[in-house]
């Protein structure tokens, strides 16, 4: 339920502390990097595959590397990312928004009638842990909640 202090989890700003990416599904990881190396000059400076979201992604640094871009390709046909190709093709797949404690603000959102897609936050990129917002609750857009590994 909404109060008029700053809901637990949350700066006196609001939820999110800054946006910390965006996400953009690709059917080709390795080419998607090359194009916005070659392109842009936005290098990957963090890869992984995460099984549990059925992913291989990278994490592009912009400018001084606060703001990131996150490059995602499915691991197998049954990947959500997968799904989000078939029906969309590539392109951006979610915005991501860094957070001080993912469940609180989760169970904050929850209270104010949004649907969360984990009922406890799972493992994201880097050891962060991550939940999503679902995207008919926020105007079609799919948002993660990321808290970083270092807090």
């Amino acid at each position: 339920m909404p109060t008029d202090s700053a809901p637990t989890g949350s700066t006196s700003a609001g939820l999110f502390t800054k946006i910390d990416h965006v996400g953009i599904a690709v059917p080709d990881l390795d080419k998607a990097i090359a194009f916005y190396a070659e392109t842009f000059g936005i290098v990957s400076v963090h890869e992984e595959v995460n099984e549990e979201q059925g992913v291989r992604e990278a994490m592009l640094a912009v400018g001084d590397g606060a703001t990131q871009i996150q490059l995602l390709a499915p691991l197998s046909e049954q990947s959500t990312i997968a799904t989000f190709l078939d029906r969309n093709g590539p392109g951006v797949q979610q915005v991501a928004y860094t957070v001080e404690d993912v469940a609180a603000v989760s169970e904050t959102l929850r209270a104010r009638g949004m649907r969360l897609l984990y009922d406890e936050p799972r493992r994201g990129t880097a050891g962060s842990r991550v939940n999503f917002v679902h995207p008919k609750d926020t105007g079609g857009v799919l948002m993660e909640l990321v808290e970083p590994a270092d807090h």
